[in-house]
């Protein structure tokens, strides 16, 4: 009883904390002990506490083997922050020079410095091996243990390294902590540390404050997350990305968009990456975009939404991202866009690596496949895949669960399933036993001559929907069990073999069915939502202001930006500017009465305007736009622009035309003057489009003979455009 309270006093003198949390004493006594210590505890759940703790108790210095240099940093100043002397706590990495090493290790041998983080690469190496072999060690922990595994989702080859490292520097206690690890990991990790009888402390994997939901991935993504946190101000979010380029591009868009944003990946340098950090934890900026670079060991409690804008490569990367969303217990919603061909993406970006990898690889994306399709409460599901029971029908915190489906009847369909699965010997997957139910004949089945087999096509007259989630929700049952240590064949458990001898009743919901996108490129002013009675008014409104200003009626706006207004319903010069083809400068110009015309017709219509979000967006050659537009300023030849960024000279007036067209005003009379270009000329085609009805280039063409080639044309008409238009 002494000792407790001597521990809770210790934890009280360190850390300030009255108390443990969880598993927390009783890992830390373990450790106190001097036996090996296998910690899986989910993101926010205080495993640090259970190595940092004892190593100040113990004598000696612990060894902390973490991969990340954020990580190390973020955690040697929280330690040296509450202590009263200098160098309790150190890292030595691949940022320190020589100096800065000389130091660790003077402390180190002072006795001072209780707690040394390395990366596994630094501690491998053989200086660093001859020096930790002088110093006594009071253990090893190991942080992120599931690197260790080819079956985790960060798996980093030198972690397996750490167990043959140790016996060279000395033997002393090992502790692994991982927040994510399933039965096949944890064995993995415990093999490879040689920790096979370590005691194991498993905390519960469920966070019922995380809302889970997976939403279809369609063309108006960028929207829908804009809405969302645009509905959520001034909260802290992640939003993940697969690649370093969306990175870049979304938190672009984002920034377009009035979010304090910034993209964080390991291509930046350290400093733009330390700065972005620190700026997302004093809450300078509100999101982060990263790829999976971000987040590890980043200590923000208030996270409350984490974003996947591409399915993570497994449901173990899933649970760890998700995990950094309220961590203080509160808010945390996840939301995560699925499209069936990120996945077979996925799968070409494995492409020659080694067979084995590759099929790990497209097992574990099955996995995220099968959480992503199922309509099964998505909580049961993730705790399912880490071997945790969740016994409740009804979670009320996910969006299966929030809007569940009708269950239908499939206790034939699972009777099919299970004789399937004993007839081809348990030593098939899943999608082997969908085909032989099916009764497809594929090379594999007819080489193992199980076409032959009388439960061959047993269920061909079934919907072909049904077997995915029949073997889905048998396994979430415990009717069958999946064999991991062995690719993931279909073994059938007792109770399994009970329900084949007594069938009774088996209600599943079926998967959610994810279509391929077929909306189009246009942005919000399709055409099918166009009020024709409006579009026909701005079309009048604007041949009466053509008329009165005496300018075509192109100049003023465009018909697609009139199909826009007669979808969006703008009723104020901020609102117009939303238009495609309408900028600042031309909505002041001619766009008040165009909003008050609307908005009379609204009053008078009763019509409820919608209350939709027009995204900004980042044009994707805006930085080719700038650099032309900075070059004209200069005056620089365009025939010189044109060569100076790769394009031919009709692309760059293809280019320049666009800059127009959206509002920008350009001034090219000194590259007409440079080219000699006859005045008389430029006044003739000038003249011709302040008269036409239309801007085509044909019909100018057309028009003018031969009095002009079409660059000269085109060049007058971009004069025009902008001196008018804009």
């Amino acid at each position: 009883m002494t000792k407790d309270l001597n521990l809770t006093r210790k934890l009280k003198q360190y850390f300030g904390f009255d108390k443990f949390k969880g598993d927390q004493e009783a890992i830390i006594k373990n450790v106190l002990a001097g036996n090996d210590t296998f910690v899986l505890m989910p993101t926010g759940g205080g495993k640090s506490l259970c190595y940092q703790l004892p190593s100040l108790i113990m004598e000696g210095t612990a060894i902390v083997i973490s991969p990340l240099i954020a990580l190390m940093k973020n955690q040697v100043d929280v330690i040296n922050g509450m202590s009263e002397e200098e160098g309790v706590a150190h890292y030595l990495n691949s940022s320190l020079n020589k100096a800065a090493i000389d130091q660790v290790k003077a402390d180190i041998v002072e006795g001072k410095t209780k707690l040394l983080y390395v990366a596994p690469e630094s501690l491998n190496k053989d200086d660093n091996v001859d020096f930790l072999k002088t110093v006594k060690i009071s253990f090893y922990a190991i942080d992120e243990a599931h690197c260790i595994s080819e079956w985790g989702h960060d798996f980093r080859p030198e972690y397996r390294n750490i167990r043959p490292t140790i016996q060279r520097i000395g033997n002393a206690p090992v502790i692994a902590l991982t927040a994510t690890a399933t039965d096949k990991v944890r064995t993995d990790i415990k093999k490879s540390l040689g920790i096979v009888d370590a005691v194991e402390f498993k905390s519960s994997f469920n966070r019922p404050n995380l809302y889970y939901e997976v939403r279809p991935k369609t063309q108006d993504i960028d929207k829908q997350i804009i809405r969302f946190i645009k509905q959520n101000p001034g909260k802290s979010g992640i939003i993940y990305c697969l690649s370093r380029k969306k990175v870049e591009e979304l938190s672009a868009i984002l920034c377009a968009n009035d979010i304090k944003a910034a993209a964080y990946h390991a291509g930046l340098d350290s400093q733009t990456r330390s700065d972005t950090q620190d700026d997302f934890l004093m809450e300078q900026i509100d999101v982060i975009v990263a790829t999976i670079a971000f987040g590890m060991g980043i200590d923000k409690p208030d996270v409350r939404f984490v974003i996947h804008y591409d399915i993570p490569k497994s449901l173990e990367g899933y649970y760890q991202e998700t995990g950094r969303a309220g961590r203080d217990g509160g808010e945390g919603k996840c939301i995560t866009f699925y499209a069936y061909k990120d996945l077979q993406k996925l799968e070409k970006f494995m492409e020659g690596k080694p067979v084995a990898e590759q099929d790990i690889g497209k097992q574990l994306l099955q996995e995220t496949a099968a959480y992503a399709e199922s309509s099964v409460c998505r909580r049961k599901m993730l705790l399912h895949y880490f071997g945790e029971e969740y016994t409740k029908d009804n979670c009320g915190n996910c969006d299966n669960c929030l809007h569940p489906k009708t269950k239908i009847e499939a206790q034939n369909a699972l009777v099919i399933v299970l004789e399937a699965i004993s007839a081809i010997k348990e030593n098939f997957r899943s999608d082997y036993v969908i085909d032989f139910v099916e009764g497809r004949a594929t090379d594999d089945i007819v080489s193992h001559r199980h076409n032959e087999l009388e439960e061959f096509g047993s269920g061909e007259d079934d919907n072909k929907k049904l077997w995915n989630p029949v073997i889905r929700q048998a396994l979430i049952a415990g009717y069958i069990k999946k064999d991991v240590e062995n690719y993931g064949l279909l073994k059938l458990t007792a109770a399994g073999k009970r329900f084949m001898k007594d069938p009774h009743s088996f209600m599943i919901v079926e998967d959610t069915e994810f279509k391929e996108d077929e909306s189009d490129d246009r942005m919000d002013g399709a055409a099918g939502a166009l009020d024709p009675e409006l579009y026909a008014m701005l079309k009048d409104l604007r041949k009466k202001m053509s008329k009165k200003l005496n300018v075509p009626p192109y100049v003023i706006f465009q018909d697609p930006s009139l199909e826009q207004m007669a979808t969006m319903y703008p009723i104020t010069l901020q609102e117009l500017q939303n238009i495609q083809g309408v900028g600042a400068g031309k909505a002041k110009r001619y766009g008040q009465e165009f909003c008050e015309l609307i908005k009379r017709h609204c009053e008078e219509n009763e019509i409820e305007r919608p209350e939709e979000l027009r995204v900004k967006t980042v044009a994707k050659k805006s930085i080719l736009k700038v650099k032309i537009i900075q070059s004209i300023d200069r005056q620089v030849a365009l025939d010189d622009i044109a060569t100076a960024q790769g394009l031919e000279f009709s692309d760059l007036l293809t280019e320049i035309e666009a800059i127009v067209y959206s509002g920008t005003k350009l001034n090219i009379d000194y590259f007409l003057d440079e080219i000699d270009m006859d005045e008389e000329v430029i006044d003739d085609i000038y003249d011709y489009f302040s008269e036409s009805e239309t801007d085509d280039l044909a019909a100018a063409m057309e028009e003018l003979g031969d009095e002009a080639d079409e660059d000269q044309v085109r060049l007058v008409r971009i004069k025009f455009l902008s001196e008018m238009a804009n």
